[in-house]
């Protein structure tokens, strides 16, 4: 079953907004127009990547793990901002708090403080704690950027409205309605939503500060405005059945018609309109124009109280008129559904009492993760789904059953370390295992002479000195190539074959030869040697920077025998003492979730409880009108032209 969201679009946009997000902009005390900055410290990256997948709770973990060992040096401030802004997410708001002010003591910029504040009074006022959510508003200085002044105010406005203080309240919202104008006039864009909010919550606020005429006033400009979204006509509904009822209490009935006509017949405020529209005609003595409404009203379906009451409001209208046949009648079946929905209400509570409920909404509404958030998409399959609506629609339900869930979060995740550990314990043994297995091998090899980093050393000194020798004696023969060196040779023996031969008059054309080739090839490597003077050095510090590595591996080692047996043993230790704390949180985890199931379950079968009360009392009322019809019956024969007095009530 698919489940409508249960709070109004404005009330998500304008207090539910993405906190941790929003929050995330005060480290860098950027305009929203801006892009993010660059992130100069990869585990904040880390834990951003997380974040911006709505995965808070790794997200949170790791920037903690991070700030822990101080691997965020570069964004500290954005660090704890981001992790503040995490916990609002999730409704928590004495450490965020505490967060801002310690911040705020280091001297962060006074739109990062002014910003901060204001989220936290935003999370505050949801939670419903007013009077803290009032101390941070009072807080908030002049320096809020202007794309959050209007929410601001609206804010400070709701948290007034929240704790009866309605003269203020007005006045604050006079403010921000004539700011809006003012920015109309300017030809500035204005957030017609926003606006209008603000005017409805005027009209309320001047209203229940007893200015009613005033307040009317306001509601009444909102309940004719032309509306181009569907938002706008559920507001303008709501004003007109705000004002309808307002007059029918104010005992008004032509006026209270008049509001009630502008609201639409099938949309979200259509029932109660149609009720008091009803009643708005009952109250002129006009019972047969108060059955129209009341009949439509009474062919719909649902559990809806003003459906359940338009149900013996009908019989009444009849009676009015005289049918009192079709009033006993519709009387008795309004009994007959009353004691249905009874039965029904009973089959629900039982089904919830017997878990149904709480785990059908589990596991129709995953989610990744804890987040104060998300929000309920389906419903489960019960005897009677229509009763959820009414439950589900409860702020206290909604906060309820995500305190609930974010217990079977941490259980699992509890249970999930659980597998974690065991996991940790058998890599620790096979780790230790391969330690003791590899470093004799690895030891034994350090210490051979052909290939250990000492021998390494030796050679390298002694090409070091022969290097040296060369540049010393500019020994251009010494960095020849091999074929050179061959021809070096070959030259060398020939001349001792010259020699040999003595001054015999057919060797001087050979010795003039020898000379040409060895003075050619010592031209050649006399040439070359700056570029394989060059090139040797840079080979050898080639060599010195790999022997280099080789003396650091060396050391590696040598300190990893002395180290990883304290490491080993520190983990050994370590992994019992994690698996210990899993074990004592575990039950306290279950024992809360249980305690949590049956607070929402309570929630739950108390809402349905008053619901069975509500139709008890009109069962009785119906049961008293029956007793008058057939009073009237008994005392009078011709009864059928009395009237009945048996209003709704």
């Amino acid at each position: 079953m698919r489940l409508r969201s249960l709070a109004p679009r404005s009330w998500r946009r304008v207090l539910c907004t993405g906190v941790a997000v929003a929050v995330l902009s005060l480290g860098a005390g950027a305009q929203t127009t801006r892009g993010p900055g660059p992130v100069k410290d990869p585990h904040y990256g880390d834990g951003l990547f997380h974040f911006f997948q709505d995965h808070y709770f790794t997200a949170l973990t790791t920037l903690m793990v991070s700030q822990h060992f101080e691997r965020v040096p570069q964004h500290a401030d954005e660090a704890e901002i981001l992790r503040g802004g995490m916990l609002l997410s999730y409704g928590l708001h004495r450490e965020p708090g505490r967060i801002f002010e310690t911040l705020i003591e280091q001297g962060a910029r006074p739109s990062v403080r002014d910003r901060a504040w204001y989220y936290l009074a935003k999370i505050r006022y949801q939670r419903g704690y007013l009077d803290e959510a009032q101390a941070a508003l009072d807080r908030i200085g002049q320096d809020l950027p202007a794309e959050f002044r209007e929410d601001h105010a609206l804010l400070r406005a709701q948290v007034l409205m929240a704790r009866e203080q309605y003269a203020q309240a007005a006045t604050l919202l006079r403010e921000q309605v004539e700011a809006s104008r003012a920015q109309a006039r300017r030809s500035d864009p204005e957030p017609a939503m926003r606006a209008a909010y603000a005017r409805y919550n005027l009209g309320v606020a001047l209203i229940r500060n007893n200015e009613t005429e005033a307040g009317t006033r306001w509601l009444d400009e909102i309940g004719k405005a032309g509306a181009n979204s569907e938002e706008y006509r559920v507001l303008r509904d709501r004003a007109n059945v705000a004002l309808g009822f307002a007059a029918l209490q104010a005992e008004q009935p032509k006026q209270a018609r008049q509001f009630l006509e502008r609201v639409r017949l099938h949309g979200p405020q259509s029932n109660k309109a149609l009720l008091g529209f009803g009643w708005a005609a009952a109250s002129l003595d006009q019972p047969r124009e108060a059955l129209v409404p009341w009949m439509e009203l009474a062919g719909r379906e649902g559990d809806n109280a003003a459906v359940l009451e338009a149900r013996i409001a009908v019989p009444y209208a009849q009676a009015e008129l005289g049918a009192l046949g079709l009033a006993l009648q519709g009387y008795q079946d309004a009994i007959a559904a009353y004691e249905r929905e009874h039965a029904a209400l009973d089959e629900s509570i039982a089904a919830i009492r017997a878990g149904k409920l709480v785990e059908g909404l589990m596991s129709l509404n995953p989610g990744v993760e804890m987040g104060w958030f998300w929000q309920l998409r389906e419903l489960p399959q019960m005897p009677h789904g229509s009763h959820l609506a009414q439950v589900l629609a409860r702020h206290d339900f909604q906060e309820a059953f995500k305190n609930y869930r974010d217990l079977q979060f941490l259980a699992d995740n509890l249970a999930q370390w659980r597998d974690k550990l065991a996991a940790f314990h058998d890599i620790l043994e096979h780790r230790k295992q391969a330690f003791a297995d590899r470093l004799p091998r690895i030891q034994a090899a350090a210490r051979e002479s052909e290939t250990g980093v000492a021998a390494l050393q030796r050679r390298r000194d002694a090409v070091q000195a022969e290097l040296d020798r060369v540049i010393a004696q500019r020994d251009a023969a010494a960095l020849a190539t091999p074929r050179e060196r061959e021809l070096l040779e070959r030259l060398a023996r020939v001349r001792e074959t010259l020699a040999r031969v003595g001054d015999a008059p057919e060797a001087a054309p050979l010795r003039e030869r020898h000379r040409l080739a060895e003075g050619v090839l010592r031209w050649t490597l006399d040439e070359d040697y700056p570029v394989r003077l060059w090139e040797a050095r840079k080979a050898q510090r080639v060599v010195d920077e790999q022997l280099a590595r080789a003396q650091e591996r060396e050391a590696a080692l040598a300190q990893a025998q002395r180290d990883e047996p304290a490491r080993f043993a520190t983990f050994e230790g370590r992994i019992p003492a994690l698996g210990a704390r899993i074990e004592a949180l575990a039950p306290r985890v279950a024992e809360l979730t249980r305690e949590q199931q049956q607070a929402v379950e309570a929630l739950a079968v108390a809402e349905l409880t008053r619901q069975q009360q509500r139709l008890a009392a009109y069962a009785t009322q119906a049961r008293f009108a029956v007793a008058q019809l057939y009073d009237h019956a008994t005392r009078a024969p011709g009864g059928a032209q009395e009237r009945s007095d048996a209003a709704p009530r």
